[in-house]
Order: C-alpha cells, then structure tokens, then sequence
C-alpha cells in the first residue's frame, strides 16, 4: 500500500498561526498587567505574517489535498487575507476600550487568534470533517470571548444564550450531516456532490439532511427565525468583543454556506433555495423592522446585521457564479463597513443611541466618519453599499426573481429610517453632556480615517474590490 505525504506547504499558515498562539500563550504567563500590550503587538504580528504567508502561496489553480479534506484555491486565499486584515484592525480598535474597562488582558487576543484559525480551517474545508473541526473552534473561542467581563451579569447571560443555542445548532448541523454521509457514504464534499448527482435527489433522507443542514447555517448567519441570539450577544458582550463578532466571524459563515450549498450540494440547488428565500425575505422584514424600535446601538447594529445576512443569502441563492460574486463583495464591503461602525462605538464608548448627541460639534471628523458607515450600510451612493446591494439586486433579477429584487428594495427603503436617525442625532441633536470629551488616540485616527476613506473609494471604484472577486470565482471553477 503506497502512503504519499500530503502537501504541508498548503497549511503552513495555519500552522504558523497555531505555533504563534502556543508561544504568545506561553509567555503572556510571566507578563504583568503593565507589559500586557507587548501581548497585542505579537498578536498583530502573528496575523500580519499569516495574511504575508497566504499570499506568498497563492495560487491560481484548485488544489485539493489531505485525503480531500483541505482546499485551497483563490477565494480561500482572498477570504483568508481579508479575514487576518479585519481582524488586525479589530484588535487595533479593541486595545485602548480594553484598557479602559480593565480587559486588557491576554486571553482576549489568545481567544481571538484561536478563533481566527477556526475561522481559516472552515474557509479551505473541504468535507464536513474540517467544517465541522473549525466551526467548533471558531464557537468555543467565541463562547469565552462573550463572557470575557465575568463581572458583568448581563455578559454572563448572553454568553450562556449563545452557548445553548449554538450547541443546539451545532447539534442539528452535526446531525444533517450524519443523514448526507450515510446517503452518500462520503465526508468529501466533492464526493458527495458527485454521489447526489447519481442518485434520487428527491430522497426523503436527502431532504432531511438538507433541512437539518440549512437549520445550522441559518443559526451561525444569524438569519431570521434563528436570530434569538444576535441582539443579546451583541448587547451583553463587551464592545470589543462585538465588533469581532459583528465583523470578522462573518467571512467564515460566508465560506461556510458556500462550501456546504456549492461545493457540497449544488445538485439539490432547486431544494435549499426555496428554503433560503424563506430566511432571505424573514431577515430583512425583521431585520429592518425590529432595528426602528431599538433604542440601545449595538441591539440597533445586531437587527441590521440580520438585514444584511438577508442580502447575502440572496445573492447565494440566485445559485449563478454572479450570485456567488456578489455575495462574496457584499460580505467583504459588509465587514469594512461593520469594522468601522463599531469601531466609532468603541470610540465613544456608546451603548445608547443617545450617546452620539452633538458629535458634530465635539469632533467633526469623527462624526463624519459614522455618517459614511451609515451610508453605506443603509446603501445610499456613492458609497460601497450602494453597489454591494446593486450586485445583489442584479444577480436575483438575472434568474427570474424580480420579486425577491422588489421586496429587498422596499426593506432596504425603510432601513434607510434607523440609519439616518443616527446622522440626524450627530448633527443637529445638540450636546447635553459637555463636559465629555472623546479623545483619539494617534494610531485610531488613521485607522478610522483610512476605515472611512475605503468606504468612499470603493464606491467610487468598486472594480478594485469587484476583480478579485471575480478572479476568486472564475479561478476557482
């Protein structure tokens, strides 16, 4: 029997990654509260040099290796990059709100940093093996993170909320995929595209499979109706902590809906978009409708973090290499606008509405800067949401879903509401607190000024972002 070595070239990001976490892990035990920032700088450091490896073994071609469990080809290697990038600025924007509520401590990053290699296995997975391998890592990581504040009761709630529900849906995924494997006899996502293929797709055993499966995605996307955890684990999470959620874990759910329903379930594509239009048109009704009410910032970002999820699965079940593109610019133009807001809340140490009263007044630029996350985010041009959801809107039109096209316009109409009333409390709400003063720091004025600026320049040239996602795709295929 002939054993060929797989080719570890393919991993030796995550595998400098792991060693980076075991080592920054190690000597974080023999630093004090004081030299805890030398943490934060290995940690950059460590993402910096991953993001520097993926690129420097790149490739432009499909390759498939460790007994056809891991893949990389050019979406990996884009998501891969983007992902260490969203995740260096949230740790840019965490460092000094951490140091203010006395968090700024090692297992913050350590977390992260676990929680960003879950984050890659899942994105160049490629059977239900490694899928399943970095979902965990990516939820256990995040189950910790979100009680982080252990004096912090509703931090504690909101931790044991998101633990139970993500038990249940990683339960239900685990067990979709136990019905596939029995069905197909294979872990391999191509393998059991090619065993579908061959068989009824209209097996009952299938469609079971199916459901359990779409149940899990829509509990780790967050869409409507298994978002009972998004609000309360944004609201009760330190700030910090949301950003990272809001921001980063989107990319892995991403890479983990187009692994499953493409790679691995393209041939049941009439069966699961059904079942997606569903949890599309759900999430951006109660996405955008629930967001209105909510008086409280991050609760307002978590409704409209559900309307956007809307979008995306949109753009996925258009089931064309179209769709897949725009899904693919939505999330990446998503988490730079959610990286930014966020990061204007971490700021500001916001947690109501209220808070961001007379910003205008006390720090223009800065006030400026939200108004262009908020832009985007409701879609209004030139910014690059606009043309995030214009690609949606085409690729749905282009399958005969005009429909669908009509319903996300008229819900993104009225999201439009909860994002404006943000602007109009920064610029002409006037200041009651006056003896408040936001201080930025250096490093966190570029860092939101070039966050800010990114917006703008996409919009204005989304073809910058739009190649490589198209390349990603056409590459891949």
């Amino acid at each position: 029997m002939n054993f060929e070595l797989p080719n570890f070239s393919l991993i030796i990001p995550e595998i400098f990654l792991l060693t980076m976490i075991c080592a920054i892990l190690l000597l974080d035990l023999f630093l004090t509260d004081k030299q805890r920032i030398v943490t934060y700088y290995l940690s950059q450091l460590a993402l910096v040099v991953t993001a520097s490896l993926v690129f420097f073994y790149h490739t432009s071609v499909v390759i498939v290796d460790f007994s056809g469990h891991f893949i990389q080809d050019p979406l990996s290697d884009l998501l891969k990059i983007f992902l260490c990038g969203i995740v260096v600025v949230v740790f840019l924007y965490s460092k000094d709100y951490l140091k203010q509520v006395n968090l700024l401590k090692g297992e913050f990053f350590i977390l992260g940093l676990f929680g960003v290699l879950g984050m890659l296995i899942m994105i160049s997975a490629h059977s239900f093996l490694m899928l399943y391998l970095g979902l965990e890592l990516l939820s256990l990581s995040l189950y910790a993170l979100v009680a982080l504040n252990r004096d912090s009761q509703l931090a504690s709630e909101a931790a044991m909320k998101y633990f139970i529900l993500g038990a249940l849906a990683s339960g239900l995924l685990l067990y979709g995929m136990s019905m596939l494997y029995g069905m197909t006899g294979s872990l391999e996502l191509a393998s059991i595209s090619e065993q579908i293929s061959k068989s009824d797709n209209n097996s009952i055993v299938l469609i079971f499979g199916l459901v359990f499966i779409i149940v899990g995605i829509g509990f780790k996307l967050g869409a409507v109706p298994f978002h009972m955890w998004v609000p309360d684990v944004y609201e009760g999470a330190p700030t910090a902590v949301t950003l990272y959620i809001g921001s980063a874990t989107k990319i892995a759910a991403l890479a983990l809906a187009l692994r499953l329903l493409v790679d691995g379930l393209i041939e049941l594509h009439h069966d699961w978009q059904g079942m997606l239009v569903v949890l599309a048109v759900l999430s951006l009704a109660v996405g955008n409708i629930v967001a209105i009410a909510q008086t409280n910032i991050k609760r307002m970002l978590a409704y409209s973090t559900i309307s956007h999820i809307g979008f995306v699965l949109l753009a996925i079940l258009a089931g064309t290499i179209d769709g897949y593109i725009a899904a693919t610019f939505y999330t990446l133009a998503y988490t730079i606008m959610a990286v930014g807001a966020f990061g204007v809340v971490i700021i500001l140490n916001a947690e109501n509405l209220t808070d961001f009263q007379g910003l205008n007044e006390q720090h223009p630029w800065l006030a400026l800067m939200m108004l262009l996350f908020m832009f985007s985010m409701a879609g209004v041009p030139p910014t690059v949401g606009f043309y995030a959801k214009l690609m949606v809107i085409s690729a749905i039109i282009s399958v005969d879903l005009t429909w669908l096209a009509v319903i996300a316009v008229l819900f993104s109409v009225i999201g439009v509401f909860y994002y404006l009333r943000i602007v109009k409390i920064m610029y002409f709400d006037k200041l009651e607190d006056c003896t408040q003063v936001v201080k930025l720091a250096t490093d966190m004025k570029w860092s939101i000024s070039l966050n800010g600026l990114a917006i703008l320049a996409l919009g204005l040239y989304p073809s910058a972002l739009m190649v490589l996602c198209t390349q990603a795709f056409v590459m891949s295929s």
